[in-house]
């Protein structure tokens, strides 16, 4: 038996787009940089580093692109934060929008996503069609969260509970889907139940089998 859910939370990039992790390694593989450089320098200081600040708009993208070259150059490659930020918007996956739809049938829907204020809204993007078309799957859902409007970041527990707060839902009622591990802990730790995100295939696999929806 499924369980009853209230509400679908979900991450944005790397679960309705491609990941910017597959971005990230096609520069990394043309520049001649170890693999998984620039999530290592992410993950770095991760608490108080460039990603961190700019995703809470502490920093802007120029003071962005000195902060992370200085970063990374002090791990032996300089990469200048500019070109990482030019790999972040990636092309959205239709399946996962039909599933959305899906599940807003279903309950609540929400969204939860840290971002950065860069190109075109919420899209990350400067491709108008592009920003068009990902403004039109935000516009679905009940509630959005965007870190770069709230000063508040994934995993910091306080944005989950904003969010089922404003749904008005209980954690223990709730399914939450990010392709990043460690945002997903807070979340299963106030009693969500928890999808890791690996890909679109086993995105959909995973939430039809906790949720009994038909996503597949």
């Amino acid at each position: 038996m499924t369980k009853t859910f209230e509400a679908v939370i979900w991450d944005f990039g790397g679960v309705f787009t491609s990941s910017p992790f597959d971005a990230f390694a096609r520069y990394e593989a043309e520049q001649g940089l170890p693999k998984d450089f620039i999530r290592t320098v992410n993950a770095t200081n991760p608490l108080d580093n460039a990603w961190a600040k700019l995703e809470q708009s502490l920093v802007t993208p120029a003071e962005f692109d000195g902060m992370f070259r200085a970063e990374s150059k002090a791990m032996g490659h300089e990469v200048p934060g500019g070109e990482v930020l030019k790999l972040l918007s990636g092309s959205l996956r239709p399946r996962v929008v039909e599933a959305l739809k899906v599940c807003k049938g279903h309950g609540k829907v929400g969204c939860i996503t840290n971002n950065a204020p860069v190109g075109k809204g919420a899209s990350m993007t400067n491709d108008e069609e592009k920003a068009a078309r990902v403004a039109d799957v935000f516009a679905m859902f009940d509630h959005v969260i965007e870190s770069s409007k709230l000063g508040i970041r994934k995993p910091d527990p306080r944005i989950y509970a904003l969010m089922c707060e404003a749904l008005d839902v209980d954690p223990k009622a709730c399914v939450y889907l990010d392709d990043i591990g460690h945002n997903l802990k807070p979340a299963a730790q106030m009693g969500m139940t928890t999808i890791k995100v690996l890909g679109e295939d086993q995105l959909l696999a995973d939430l039809k089998a906790a949720t009994g929806y038909e996503v597949v």
